[in-house]
């Protein structure tokens, strides 16, 4: 390692102009990414919904599909309004009774209840387009159709869900970013020696982050909440690295007096010690690729590479630059904030065995507490009630009874009279306001050849037969859940073959699935952060305690919103779950290293906990205000509250990790010395 130091000391200015060089193809990258904005395009593509969808897409030529609310809008508007949106690029076709010469006394009263308002001064226009829920040509096709209705039509879909997400992402991500690098600034010319070395820290670590996004053209699409995260994540958990290997750096130069030879000496040590860390914090995110939802997979996976790229620009990057601006940073040294560690550290060893009885009351509740969140999968719930796809939402429920649409895929070779029968069997489904389909129209009071075949067109393919259903249950709430269960089970009593496509069967299958993987992700996480642990510092009995350590500290920060009773996206707990134990056990692997350090040196075991937090209590104050620094800010801003929820629960995990590590920790190494000697490689000789 100390020959790679040395190379990179001899060559630090290629470095720095490869460095600026490999800016050119990251932007390209980044500025060519896909962004995806549909979470419920994550879901297996074996499950019978996302099986439905690609039918629709296949079959009917129908990706996504809406409903237009008009409010006090007469015919001849409402017509015109249809007229404008079918000109719009990608929009197949609009449905709506105003331009159909059927009185509209002579339709069953089903198919009026479904077009017209409680109160008769409304009416619901059916949009399907020939592009999916959340591609570029939807969204875009939204804002424009969107802009056309003006403030007398909204639009109730989930494209227009994904349009407003589109928006406000794109709106507040660059906000993002400022804030977590100011707030992380402060945090550092707090703690730090310079008032320049943070400036390069940063420098350094945004190179990372536009390389980082900049690959991501290599995986495809990316969500949007890993766009959104990416960066501030990154961020949060690298931050670490450049610490070490600036403060290293300082330790070396008190041994050797050229500083590129302590440079070189700095870089070997770091990546010995940051290799290891990375690995847990790498494992937490690989656990997320686990996931059958595979936003999961598309999170873990940039992550991954992220903290991969940024260790490298650690060693590589970061020296050539701290080499380059060294006069500088001695111009711009301060007086540093230390933490009284060795009061604290004393009081803290003297009163461990109550520390510990403590941390064990205090987790019994976090259990409780932890295991009855308050969950929501509704997606809209995530924004604010202020969009107009919320407000659509609204709308819908309040004046027509709605607040879900589906479809039901039948084989076209079902007759009319099962697919009449089937129908009426949907209407009697408990919170289904109304089923109806091409075969529902027709009859003796409407004759086939008054339909307009585009009518016919859109309601029945070659293969297929598309029946339109609506609920009154929310989506997401159990209700809904049952409700579509219901529906599949007749639909299969009248076509084996036959599919539910749409919101409310989707999100039912996204629960049950995701119910599935945090169960797995967490189990997954633990083993592989365990392992690492007991490789790196070979013992059986430390992983146990470290990993305990910090899972307490993740049932309490999950716990508290447990309390407070605060809403959590899906994917919330999930995320916080790995990231909380994968970025923050590298504190108490950085503590319990020492304290092995000293014991195998012939100190008693309270001497060498007392040196290990001593030593140990600054830094990982440092790091902890770090990443809560580069966090907290982003989540206290964002009006998206799946990204603001997670930011604020990586803050606050951060400062309640720190605490157990600089608390707990060394209360457990206190009490189980003993065992940890007799189970840990090369300290089995120890009895003191």
């Amino acid at each position: 390692m100390l020959k790679f130091g040395k190379g990179v000391v001899k060559l630090r200015i290629p470095i720095l102009i490869l460095a600026i060089l490999l800016l050119i193809p990251s932007l390209i990258g980044y500025f060519n990414t896909k962004i995806n904005y549909d979470i419920l395009s994550y879901l297996p593509d074996s499950i019978d919904s996302m099986e439905g969808q690609n039918i629709l897409m296949d079959e009917f030529g129908t990706g996504a599909y809406g409903i237009f609310v008009c409010d006090n809008m007469s015919n001849a508007d409402v017509l015109k309004l249809k007229s404008k949106i079918e000109k719009v690029d990608h929009v197949k076709s609009v449905l709506t009774l105003a331009d159909t010469d059927i009185p509209v006394s002579a339709l069953p009263q089903e198919v009026q209840d479904i077009f017209y308002s409680k109160n008769g001064s409304g009416q619901l226009m059916f949009m399907f387009m020939d592009s999916s829920t959340s591609a570029k040509e939807t969204l875009d096709a939204i804002d424009h159709i969107e802009k056309l209705a003006g403030k007398q039509a909204f639009l109730s879909s989930m494209s227009a869900i994904s349009a407003d997400t589109r928006a406000l992402t794109e709106k507040e991500e660059g906000t993002y970013v400022f804030i977590a690098v100011v707030l992380a600034l402060a945090v550092m010319m707090l703690f730090m020696d310079s008032f320049l070395v943070p400036v390069l820290f940063l420098a350094d670590i945004g190179l990372a982050i536009i390389y980082n996004l900049g690959t991501n053209r290599l995986i495809g699409d990316v969500s949007f909440i890993t766009m959104a995260l990416a960066a501030v994540l990154q961020l949060a958990v690298t931050m670490d690295y450049s610490i070490f290997l600036y403060g290293n750096f300082q330790e070396q130069r008190e041994i050797y007096s050229d500083r590129k030879v302590a440079m070189a000496h700095a870089i070997a040590n770091t990546i010995i010690s940051v290799s290891g860390s990375s690995l847990t914090t790498i494992a937490g995110f690989i656990a997320l690729c686990f996931m059958s939802f595979t936003l999961g997979l598309n999170l873990g996976l940039v992550m991954a590479k992220g903290v991969i790229i940024g260790v490298l620009c650690c060693v590589t990057v970061l020296p050539s630059l701290l080499l380059l601006f060294d006069k500088p940073i001695q111009k711009t040294s301060h007086f540093k904030i230390q933490v009284p560690s060795n009061r604290l550290s004393n009081f803290i060893v003297k009163h461990h065995k109550s520390i510990a009885i403590i941390m064990l009351v205090i987790w019994i509740p976090a259990i409780f507490l932890y295991n009855n969140l308050n969950v929501y999968y509704k997606l809209d719930n995530s924004l604010p009630s202020s969009l107009p796809s919320v407000k659509a939402n609204q709308e819908l429920k309040d004046e027509y009874g709605m607040t879900s649409m589906q479809m039901v895929l039948v084989h076209s070779d079902l007759s009319k009279k099962d697919t009449r029968a089937l129908t009426d069997k949907l209407n009697d489904i408990d919170g289904v306001q109304f089923a109806a389909g091409y075969d529902s129209i027709v009859g003796a009071s409407v004759p086939d050849e008054m339909i307009p075949s585009k009518v016919k067109d859109t309601l029945e393919s070659g293969k297929w037969k598309m029946l339109i259903v609506s609920s009154e249950y929310q989506v997401a709430t159990n209700q809904a859940n049952k409700q579509c269960t219901e529906i599949e089970k007749v639909v299969k009593d009248y076509d084996s073959g036959g599919l539910l496509v749409g919101e409310a069967a989707a999100t039912r299958d996204l629960i049950d699935i995701t119910n599935h993987d945090f169960k797995m992700v967490s189990a997954v996480s633990i083993v592989m952060i365990f392992i690492i642990i007991l490789l790196t510092l070979r013992s059986g009995s430390l992983p146990i305690l470290l990993v305990l350590a910090i899972e307490e500290a993740i049932y309490i920060n999950l716990g508290i919103s447990g309390i407070t009773q605060t809403p959590l996206a899906f994917i919330t707990n999930i995320v916080i779950g790995t990231i909380q134990l994968g970025a923050t056990v590298d504190y108490a692997i950085l503590m319990t290293t020492r304290y092995k350090v000293e014991r195998m040196a012939g100190n008693d075991k309270t001497a060498s906990v007392l040196t290990a937090l001593e030593t140990s209590m600054n830094s990982i104050i440092t790091s902890a205000l770090g990443f809560f620094a580069a966090t907290f800010g982003v989540g206290m801003y964002s009006d998206i509250d799946m990204i603001s929820s997670i930011c604020i629960l990586l803050a606050r995990g951060a400062i309640i990790s720190m605490l157990m590590v600089l608390i707990l920790v060394p209360s457990l190494l206190m009490l189980f010395d003993k065992v940890i000697c007799k189970t840990t490689g090369g300290m089995r000789h120890l009895t003191n």
